[in-house]
């Protein structure tokens, strides 16, 4: 089954290893037709702490890495 990619802005990196992305959806409304945005936080490893607040960022889908961390960083998004 192939892994989800999502693309998403740097919020936090304070903690050793491990960043936090913010992915925003956008979508219409079904009965209203206005766009809707929603936004998800997910926390993502970072081995090598190189992305800092503000970065645009790829993460992927992985095993479980830790109680919160399920996904992994892929590639700095080109802007």
């Amino acid at each position: 089954m192939p892994r989800r990619i999502l693309q998403g802005t740097v919020t936090s990196d304070k903690n050793e290893q491990t960043i936090t992305v913010l992915v925003e959806r956008r979508f219409k409304h079904p009965l209203l037709q206005k766009t809707v945005r929603k936004s998800k936080k997910y926390r993502a490893h970072d081995g090598n702490n190189q992305f800092k607040v503000g970065d645009s960022v790829r993460i992927q889908e992985c095993a479980p890495i830790s109680k919160t961390k399920r996904w992994t960083v892929v590639v700095e998004a080109s802007a």
